[in-house]
């Protein structure tokens, strides 16, 4: 049983998407931005990939899960400290030169990173205009949680080599307990998030380690 009902789930973010505006909108450009750099690659883009990306999960972590969602559900403010711990790492990870983007990287997991980019920021919130639940009453791309791990499994994809895996706990956590709003709450563009997730660590983790001094 949830501790809250489908219209308080919907309601909150129509209050919450309402209140952060431009937010919304500029995550676009964040994420416009923090594509071209990922697919660029360079060392500036290991570093500034993961600071927009981490940008994003902060965002989202105290202004949707603690501020908006955690009134009718306490357990979010666990989802805020875990989406904020997740940047945390970004930006360590990042500063540390740990993550790395540009050739060489499987033409396969780029293929299939665009997707889940092209689904998280246009695809997601199509469907859920769809299903009866679009802007401001359903979760915006890159300041609502679900979007976000879509967008960042794609994201991971393009990087070059293995990432380090302790950036995929809190995404495959989250595709998990996410997951599940695809029954439970009638959100179907949900669906993706449990594919976006596995597919995103199963690929990654067989990839080889890359030797970020060449």
């Amino acid at each position: 049983m949830l501790p809250f009902t489908v219209e308080q789930f919907f309601g909150v973010f129509a209050a919450y998407n309402r209140a952060t505006w431009p937010a919304p909108l500029l995550a676009y450009g964040a994420a416009a931005v923090t594509l071209a750099l990922a697919l660029r690659g360079g060392r500036a883009a290991g570093r500034a990939v993961p600071a927009l990306l981490a940008a994003l999960w902060a965002f989202t972590g105290v202004a949707y899960h603690w501020a908006f969602f955690a009134p009718i559900n306490p357990m979010a403010r666990i989802a805020a400290v875990l989406f904020v711990a997740q940047a945390g790492l970004l930006l360590w990870l990042g500063w540390r030169g740990a993550v790395a983007f540009g050739p060489p990287r499987p033409r396969r997991d780029v293929a299939i990173g665009l997707a889940l980019v092209a689904y998280a920021a246009v695809l997601y919130p199509l469907l859920g205009e769809l299903a009866g639940h679009g802007w401001p009453a359903g979760p915006s791309f890159g300041v609502t949680p679900c979007p976000l791990v879509i967008f960042t499994c794609g994201l991971l994809l393009l990087a070059q080599g293995r990432v380090p895996p302790a950036l995929l706990v809190v995404p495959l956590l989250w595709s998990a307990i996410g997951g599940s709003a695809a029954v439970l709450l009638d959100v179907p563009q949900d669906w993706m998030l449990p594919v976006a997730g596995a597919t995103a660590a199963v690929l990654l983790l067989r990839r080889p380690r890359v030797s970020r001094a060449a």
